[in-house]
Parts: structure tokens; sequence; C-alpha cells
């Protein structure tokens, strides 16, 4: 039986934590970021890993930062055999990778070295990448450059979006996590090196980012807004006001109007034209108003002729 320090914040690392606990391995304490303000009222809210945390009656630690001798110190005293790191979003240093007796391992959401960072998920769709994955790897001072213990794969499907594939690694990341603990307590997991003339970096998305290029191909904006649901979500406007679109599919490839233009639209969605080809929106959420489907949006106004992005 491991001692293990768990280290995550989002939703994304709860899967690995919760199979922790009922794998027979002690968790002797949970690391997470600092609660945060959130909704309407700004009240602070502990990160989904606490919650699961408390759930199960797991100590909580929230430091800052690792710049405090006493965070130090409090980390040493848990004297745990493993750290295991999932999307914590707090950089460790030297002194705390070396800390747990077999280090530290991080349960990352892509192939490495491909999408190294951030956000990996998001950036392998927008890329147009054909498979992804999760790689376990032995964490070091460099961002993501460790080496690599376990990899699992799965191919990216043409219309799935970042939520899903999320919801889907996050799985696969718990899985090979609880596959791989006896190997690395053994020491039969040595590590593949990485190949640095293969790597891509994964930088964190932008609202920015996501504001719709009409100008674009279809192809490309199929895979951003596909990349960027939930969040940011790609966003244009309308007669002024803005539009969120959260799910399309490549229509046609004729395209006899200009960018932005609406061109056709039925129930199974709003056809417009682009750079390069037709994209249909089929789901799409108007200021003020809930995310609706295209064909109920289509029963209270028509779009035809108008202009998204004007």
């Amino acid at each position: 039986m491991l001692k293990i320090i768990y280290a995550g914040t989002p939703e994304f690392s709860v899967s690995a934590l919760e199979l922790l606990v009922k794998s027979g391995h002690e968790v002797v304490a949970v690391y997470t970021q600092p609660d945060r303000p959130a909704g309407r009222g700004r009240k602070l809210q502990p990160s989904p890993v606490k919650a699961c945390a408390l759930s199960h009656n797991l100590a909580v630690e929230q430091p800052v930062s690792f710049k405090e001798l006493s965070d130090i110190q409090r980390l040493h005293s848990f004297q745990a055999d493993l750290m295991v790191v999932a999307a914590y979003g707090i950089l460790l240093p030297k002194i705390i990778l070396d800390s747990p007796r077999l280090g530290c391992v991080n349960i990352h959401a892509s192939l490495l070295p491909r999408w190294r960072g951030a956000a990996p998920i998001q950036r392998a769709i927008l890329a147009g990448d054909e498979r992804t994955g999760i790689t376990l790897m032995q964490m070091d001072e460099g961002l993501d450059t460790g080496l690599m213990l376990a990899k699992a794969e799965t191919p990216i499907s043409v219309d799935m979006c970042a939520a899903e594939l999320h919801d889907k690694l996050k799985i696969m990341g718990a899985d090979l996590l609880l596959e791989s603990l006896d190997d690395i307590e053994s020491g039969r997991l040595t590590g593949e090196v990485q190949n640095e003339s293969e790597t891509s970096y994964a930088k964190k998305l932008t609202k920015q980012e996501a504001l719709i290029d009409w100008n674009k191909s279809a192809l490309e904006l199929h895979r951003e807004i596909r990349a960027f649901n939930p969040a940011p979500v790609s966003h244009t406007t309308f007669q002024g006001q803005p539009v969120k679109i959260l799910q399309a599919q490549r229509g046609a490839e004729d395209c006899p109007q200009s960018p932005g233009h609406i061109m056709a639209h039925h129930k199974q969605g709003i056809e417009v034209c682009t750079g390069d080809g037709v994209l249909v929106i089929s789901e799409l959420q108007f200021s003020g108003k809930k995310a609706q489907p295209a064909g109920q949006v289509l029963n209270a106004r028509s779009l035809l002729n108008e202009e998204f992005g004007s």
C-alpha cells in the first residue's frame, strides 16, 4: 500500500482521486488551489477536487504556492511514497518534486511530447488531430518534459467537442494511473525520454481567440466551435448583439455569398457562408436568451439574408 499525496483542482482531476480512494492505497493529503469567488454573489467556492476530498474526509491543503518554508515543511510531514498530480495549476519546485520517495507523477491529457501546456484537449481539436490520449509522466522541473511512464490512446471523432473529449480523458487518466501504480511502486516503469523534435505547446485559451472570423474556412471554424465548447465558447455578433455558437457542422463546399452571410436555414441548422465552404449552425445562444437548437430559434424569427459578424 502506497502513501499518496494527491494534487489537482478542476473537474478533470476528480475521477483519479475517486479511484485512488477506492484502491486501497492511502491518500494522506489532497492539495488543491485556494477557494475562488464564483457565481452572481461572488462567494468563495471550493474546487471540485476539494469538494471530493471533503466528501471522503481527507485532509485538504491549499497553499498559494510553495515559496513559504512552512508549506514545504507541511508537505514533507506527510512522508508520502508518491505524489500524483492532475491539472493542479501550481508550479512544483524541485524541493517538492523530490519530497516523496517515488517522486511525483502527472496525469497529462495528451500524447506527449505533443501538446505540452495548459490546454492540450482544445489544441488537439483545433489542430485537427485524429488521435489523442493520456500520458502518465514522471515530473521534473520543466513544463511537461519528464519521462513518459505509460500512455493510453483514443480517437477524436469529427464532431467531438472539448467537453466530450475532456470527460473521456478524465476516466482514461484515472484508469491508467490505477493500472500503473504497482509497476511504479516496484520500479518496473523506468520511463521513456521525450523526443524534443516532436514537441508542441498548448497555450492557454483566450476569449479573444474564440471570436469567429468568418473569413476562415468552414473546416477551421468547425474545429474552433468544437474546441471552445464549453469554454470560452465561439462567439460572433448579429445586428450588433453578441451571439454564442455552440454546435455546428460543415455544409456544402460551394459558398456563393460573402463570409458571414446567412444563405439558408431549416430545422437542422442555419447555413452561413465562410471564406471557404458553408458552416451549418445547429445550436446557438442570443444575448439574454438560453442556448437553443437552430430549429427553435427559427420558430421565433427569420435570419435569411442577414449577416453574422457585421
